[in-house]
């Protein structure tokens, strides 16, 4: 039977020792994010540098590009890195630069942002998805051999949340089967495996600058880094419609430039990218000393021997009902939250055709229930931050 009052009575039935139905009226607002407390203190550096690229108008290939793209192969160690119009972009370039295509298969995570899958599809390899670790949402390892075909040419792990993918059996396969390994990590510039920075590890790895990343722009944009010089020159080219001098093409490729202003803008915040880090960290702390106590409630995983930078800080519950009553409590709260991700891509309408069905990846549909990220951006204050943790307390007991 639906209950008029919502998901609160849900909640209810999850937690019989809850003292009341309805959180008490918020006194503080704390978003699931805020950009404009990051950008006042920084505003000043950030409107000079992007006056020097309007008064010289060198808006497209401006010099701002190169040297963005050098501070960024010397932040991941990654031989190159090149500058891409978006995360997203950033990931076709990689496979048409590693002469991935149709025909191909490239086995990956089916929890993770559309655009993973999606890229694959776009360049007409086929997705392969094996389910991931229930502790850290990443690519399971385990699972990864009995996926091959003799079509597979590349595993693509998802460093989600700001964690790097268990990273040495991976590329250890990938070495026994003679595969590439192209790194997703979106949501993960500046984690670590083992001192290894995220995009430094695969053959190629693809970056995301959409606004709310750790390392954000001011719209959309990219990063490609690889190891092989080879791959970064093909790169270079289909990023420019596969033109290496101008007007003459020598193969098709697209409009995947990164634009002179995003490049200056991201230099600048690029300089404070490791602080920002530092808070997360902080904030996760404090939120799992806070919740440790919590029966019902999972905190995130860092295994060892990882860096998270926590791009996002995501807890999971029991249940489905017990994860959106919580969310509804919050909201109630004055506490802004997210849901990465409500439905794992195997059982996206536009890969029906790919075969799977609800229960081929069963922690991929756990965690799809019952996962909910908590506002965790470097300007959370102590108050804020305070607030959140008492909320889900409040909630729980």
């Amino acid at each position: 039977m639906r209950c008029i009052a919502g998901r609160f009575c849900v909640g209810l039935l999850y937690n019989e020792a809850m003292a009341s139905t309805t959180a008490p009226p918020p006194f503080l607002q704390v978003p699931a994010f805020d950009l404009r407390d990051q950008f006042k203190p920084i505003k000043t550096e950030v409107m000079a540098a992007l006056e020097e690229v309007l008064d010289a108008q060198a808006c497209v290939n401006g010099p701002a590009i190169a040297e963005l793209e050098c501070d960024l192969a010397g932040y991941t160690q990654a031989p190159y890195a090149l500058g891409c119009s978006s995360g997203t972009d950033a990931l076709i370039l990689a496979l048409m630069a590693l002469k991935l295509h149709c025909g191909h298969e490239i086995i990956t995570s089916p929890f993770t942002f559309f655009a993973t899958a999606g890229s694959l599809h776009r360049q007409g390899v086929t997705p392969v998805f094996v389910d991931i670790q229930p502790d850290t949402f990443n690519l399971d390892p385990t699972q990864l051999e009995a996926a091959l075909t003799e079509r597979t040419k590349a595993i693509m792990p998802v460093h989600l949340f700001g964690q790097t993918a268990d990273m040495d059996p991976i590329l250890e396969l990938c070495k026994q089967h003679n595969l590439l390994c192209i790194e997703d990590a979106a949501q993960a510039i500046g984690a670590q495996s083992y001192g290894r920075p995220a995009g430094s590890m695969g053959d190629a790895a693809a970056f995301s600058f959409y606004p709310t990343k750790n390392l954000g722009g001011a719209g959309d944009g990219g990063l490609l880094t690889t190891t092989h010089e080879d791959v970064y020159h093909r790169a270079v080219m289909f990023r420019n419609h596969g033109a290496q001098q101008r007007y003459f093409h020598e193969e098709v490729g697209g409009n995947f430039r990164l634009d002179t202003l995003q490049a200056a803008y991201l230099r600048v915040k690029l300089k404070h990218l490791e602080s920002w880090h530092d808070k997360r960290n902080q904030h996760a702390a404090f939120y799992n000393a806070a919740f440790a106590e919590l029966d019902g409630l999972t905190t995130p995983t860092v295994r060892p021997g990882h860096r998270s930078v926590y791009n996002q800080y995501t807890v999971t519950t029991n249940t489905n009902q017990q994860r959106d009553a919580l969310q509804q409590y919050l909201k109630d709260a004055g506490v802004g939250t997210a849901i990465y991700y409500p439905l794992g891509l195997h059982e996206q309408k536009c890969f029906a055709h790919l075969g799977y069905k609800k229960g081929d990846f069963p922690h991929t549909e756990h965690a799809a229930a019952t996962c909910l990220s908590l506002p965790i951006f470097p300007e959370l204050t102590d108050e804020q931050r305070q607030h959140v943790a008492d909320t889900v307390i409040r909630f729980f007991n």
